[in-house]
């Protein structure tokens, strides 16, 4: 028997809130606040608000580049 290596997962190209905020390592409070400032912009999904991991990216390096 051969073992099959799988590849690591896709990262998927939007997050949840909940994801978001573990990603940040910040509280869902905190995220939203992000939203109302205007320093990310969600999207919805039916029901689910979510934030397109190139966002996420961006958003970051702009932190990055203030720092």
């Amino acid at each position: 028997m051969s073992k099959r290596e799988s590849a690591p997962p896709a990262a998927p190209g939007a997050m949840t809130v909940n994801e978001f905020a573990d990603y940040l390592r910040i509280s869902r409070t905190g995220v939203y606040r992000l939203f109302t400032r205007g320093d990310l912009k969600p999207f919805k999904v039916g029901r689910r608000t979510l934030v397109r991991r190139a966002d996420a990216d961006a958003f970051l390096a702009t932190c990055a580049g203030a720092a």
